[in-house]
């Protein structure tokens, strides 16, 4: 079974003063998460999609979800302290709702990102079947430039550098296994999903994002997503 979560457990402080998460900001006549959601909607391969938000905004998110959306495969809970722990809540929820075997497949992405495309989604659901770990990437443009209090220590060649995006995708098993496998000192600095995988030895599988699947961060970001929304890019 193939199963979705849309992470919108952070409080997008980088968005700025405004009076709600940057997830149920508004983009174009609906907010940014409902956009992220109908995406997955249209794929009949996902038996449910976990929206995983803050505690206190649990209401809110049932409320604009019904507004919005009619799918029964469509299920709100709270999210953890972080990303790594949200994410095995989501897994915790589907396991105690439907349970899980060894083939069960896990997309996660984040509910700012609502430019995903059908593709992206397909062949994570593929390639997330054939080697277990997938991370959503796009080739670096820029130079990058490794550097400390400063000072550069490195520039990698750009040709071996991508600039990570989601969704990431599982088998869950594998994932939680390698994830319980984890000293406490690592999941306290894990900021990436992929990176559990890499620490037990698993090899990742990079699937092509696009350069307009962009995470909305920051009101620049926004003001972006909007004049693409406007433009009529169709996805």
């Amino acid at each position: 079974m193939i199963y979705a979560q849309i992470l919108g457990g952070g409080k997008g402080t980088r968005m700025g003063n405004v009076s709600m998460p940057k997830q149920f900001l508004t983009l174009g006549n609906k907010p940014i998460i409902i956009h992220t959601l109908e995406k997955f909607i249209l794929n009949p391969d996902v038996g449910m999609i976990v929206v995983s938000v803050p505690e206190k905004w649990l209401v809110y998110t049932q409320d604009i979800i019904k507004k919005h959306i009619n799918d029964e495969r469509v299920k709100v809970i709270s999210g953890g302290k972080d990303r790594n722990e949200t994410i095995m809540k989501g897994i915790k929820f589907i396991e105690d709702s439907v349970g899980i075997t060894d083939e069960c497949i896990i997309l996660t992405h984040d509910a700012v990102r609502p430019f995903i495309t059908s593709r992206i989604i397909e062949e994570n659901i593929e390639a997330a079947k054939m080697y277990g770990a997938v991370d959503t990437v796009i080739p670096a443009i820029d130079t990058i430039v490794r550097g400390k209090d400063g000072i550069i220590t490195d520039i990698p060649l750009r040709e071996e550098m991508y600039q990570g995006q989601t969704p990431q995708s599982f088998n869950i098993k594998k994932l939680v296994t390698h994830f319980d496998s984890l000293t406490q000192e690592q999941k306290a600095v894990l900021t990436d999903a992929c990176k559990i995988c890499l620490l037990a030895g698993e090899k990742v599988k990079l699937v092509k994002g696009e350069y307009f699947n962009i995470k909305i961060t920051t009101p620049y970001d926004l003001r972006v997503a909007n004049a693409t929304l406007e433009g009529g890019e169709r996805i």
